[in-house]
């Protein structure tokens, strides 16, 4: 006679525990036990325990290869899914076999656990483990299946509503509950204001510091007291939502022809704007990439969008100013080149338009595209391509955590053709349009932190905490992985043998870059240095990028003259003709007003289960080596999370996004 001892672990979140029957069937290389009731006196599987079960086999099965897991019903009760988090199972020979399940098991519903060592798809061994690797990945590809949203933009998974998703990878009940809770709270205090829907244009600017009276942060604060100011301005394209657009500028490209004499009283006395450009001290936003870009209809009348070009200049006290703006592509008399010595309204008037473009860029390219589309290919990819018991499925998987219950959901409420986003100067065609171009000119490198840096001679700029906290991020990251990926492959043709890998690179080369091979990302792996990079790549985007483009935008969207996503005036064509009535007639109306902020208040507000970045909160790993791997990943972050609140403390504005304590474990908002 042999025994087996089973702790089963039901989760502890709302509703995740059973009245039902549950049986469990052992299979090992010697043979399968009975399929035996786990009962013990009084209620099983509460939410939040662990029960204890004792299975007795004639004779030992040998090495544990599957654990089958049952739910049957219980005379009359009425619940329907069990939240099964982990098997552990002691066997007669001393060892202790973790067998990972953290998903909701129906009535009615039968599943196959793999425990253990991770395995690569070329160790597989035994008959019996091989079949079901190859049953699981089956599934998975019947279950995940790519669509194509739009020509010209990643492929997405094929649920149209969030609800058809695996109950696993959609949102906890705490957490749509709150998601929903939220967006009544905004609707009904803009509704008590009479302010959503309203026609009406602004009499004051100051007015829309009434829009919500409760929420409030001291960044959305200091930018409606200083949204003005030219030293702020600049700071923004270093240190707010959108660090990734402006590069050091050593030559003025032929479109922008800024003068001498136009930029002189701007810079250090006795120098030229030759000098600074040799001193690495001019750096240039370039827009060229929304010329021509068919803007939306407004009342009838197509909106203006503003390819613009805007030169900032580090002065003696490391601030970054802007001090030439150019708002079309085309130099003409009707395009002239403002300069913060025009009339206060003009250069307002003149910085406003290229934070428009701006701003749509953000939301569709560095925002939405960037993060949430791609961190959706890599995570349809990885679902389809890796079985639970691979390696890099244990380790990337909390970085998938909501992404494609978010994605989808956003699709129709953000995104869609009567989303948040539609309401544009682009609109939901224009900005379709914006995301096409931008990812048939994207590259490896410019999601390659390091290299984005470099390329863009961003490497000694000051104040530029982004490129300083993104850094330290990337490096500990990199060595994460490195740890966890030299750990489970010890060579370059490990790598190359593993077919799981190359099918995951090869469907996100695929299905995220349309197989653009002038991108630079790689098509498969042949070295274990690649699959490094490429790793730290797809964590590096999934958390800090994300809250660093995420995380700030009731900050800065919440005060919309500093960064509206819709201007309804064209910019001014002659100078010395605007005044503050041009800029309340060119900024959107009360209602469009509110819509943007009550969309940034929704994606920057903080859900209770939020898993901080390095958390692990599923049991997924058996072997100690890759579960020390973690105590020293989230140390190292704790360390730089210190030092980043000790720095913040002497800021007149913190940069907190790439805060490790910040940052989400996924993109799940």
């Amino acid at each position: 006679m042999a025994e087996y001892n089973l702790d089963v672990t039901t989760g502890g979140m709302q509703h995740a525990g059973t009245w039902d029957n549950i049986y469990v069937t052992l299979f090992g290389t010697e043979g399968q036990s009975e399929r035996t009731e786990l009962d013990n006196f009084g209620p099983d599987f509460r939410a939040g325990t662990t029960g204890t079960y004792t299975l007795k086999t004639s004779s030992s099965l040998g090495k544990l290869l599957l654990v089958k897991v049952e739910k049957d019903p219980f005379l009359f009760s009425q619940d329907d899914e069990w939240y099964f988090s982990k098997l552990l199972v002691k066997t007669p020979e001393g060892d202790a076999i973790l067998f990972p399940c953290y998903r909701w098991i129906s009535r009615g519903e039968m599943v196959e656990l793999r425990g253990g060592k991770a395995m690569k798809v070329f160790e597989e061994d035994h008959p019996l483990l091989i079949d079901h690797r190859k049953k699981e990945l089956i599934l998975s590809k019947s279950t995940y299946q790519w669509k194509i949203m739009a020509e010209g933009l990643p492929h997405i998974n094929h649920c149209d509503n969030a609800s058809e998703l695996p109950a696993e990878i959609r949102f906890s009940k705490t957490k749509a509950t709150e998601l929903d809770y939220t967006k009544r709270k905004i609707g009904i205090e803009l509704k008590l204001k009479r302010l959503i829907g309203s026609a009406e244009k602004w009499e004051r600017i100051e007015d829309m510091k009434k829009i919500f009276w409760w929420k409030k942060t001291a960044t959305s604060e200091y930018v409606a007291e200083h949204w003005k100011e030219d030293d702020f301005y600049g700071s923004q394209f270093l240190n707010a939502i959108n660090p990734n657009v402006i590069k050091r500028c050593s030559e003025l490209p032929p479109n922008f022809p800024v003068t001498e004499e136009m930029v002189k009283p701007f810079l250090e006395e006795g120098s030229s704007l030759q000098k600074e450009m040799e001193k690495g001290k001019i750096f240039l936003y370039d827009q060229k990439k929304m010329d021509g870009l068919p803007p939306r209809a407004h009342n009838g009348e197509p909106l203006t969008v503003t390819a613009g070009l805007c030169l900032f200049y580090t002065n003696l006290e490391n601030k970054l100013m802007p001090i030439a703006i150019q708002l079309h592509q085309q130099p003409s008399e009707q395009n002239p080149i403002f300069v913060p010595s025009d009339s206060e309204t003009d250069w307002l008037l003149a910085k406003m338009f290229i934070k428009n473009a701006d701003s749509m860029d953000h939301q569709a390219v560095h925002h939405l595209m960037n993060t949430h589309f791609l961190a959706e290919v890599y995570t349809v990819a990885a679902l389809r391509s890796f079985p639970v018991i691979h390696p890099l499925y244990k380790m990337l998987f909390p970085h998938f955590r909501d992404t494609l219950y978010i994605n989808t959901i956003g699709r129709t409420s953000l995104f869609g053709p009567d989303g948040a986003f539609s309401k544009s100067s682009l609109g939901y065609d224009g900005l379709q349009e914006l995301m096409r171009r931008a990812l048939s000119k994207t590259t490896y490198s410019s999601h390659c932190l390091p290299e984005n840096i470099k390329a863009r001679g961003l490497e000694s700029i000051p104040n530029f905490y982004y490129r300083d906290d993104g850094l330290r991020l990337w490096n500990i990251i990199n060595s994460f992985v490195r740890a966890v990926v030299e750990y489970y492959y010890a060579s370059d043709s490990e790598v190359c043998k593993d077919t799981e890998l190359q099918e995951w690179i090869c469907e996100i080369f695929t299905h995220g870059f349309l197989g653009n091979k002038a991108s630079g990302f790689p098509t498969g792996f042949r070295t274990v240095e690649e699959v490094i990079k490429f790793i730290t790549v797809v964590i590096f985007t999934v958390t800090a990028q994300h809250a660093a483009v995420n995380g700030g935008q009731f900050d800065y969207y919440s005060w919309v003259p500093n960064c509206s996503l819709l201007l309804l005036k064209p910019p001014p064509t002659t100078k010395g003709q605007s005044s503050m009535n041009t800029i309340l007639e060119t900024l959107p109306d009360v209602g469009e007003t509110v819509s943007f902020i009550g969309m940034a208040r929704l994606l920057s507000e903080t859900y209770t289960d939020v898993v901080p970045m390095g958390i692990y909160p599923e049991d997924r790993f058996d072997e100690p080596a890759p579960k020390q791997m973690i105590k020293e990943f989230q140390a190292e972050l704790s360390f730089l999370s210190e030092e980043i609140t000790n720095r913040n403390s002497q800021l007149e504005v913190p940069y907190t996004y790439l805060n490790p304590a910040e940052i989400e474990n996924s993109v799940a908002i």
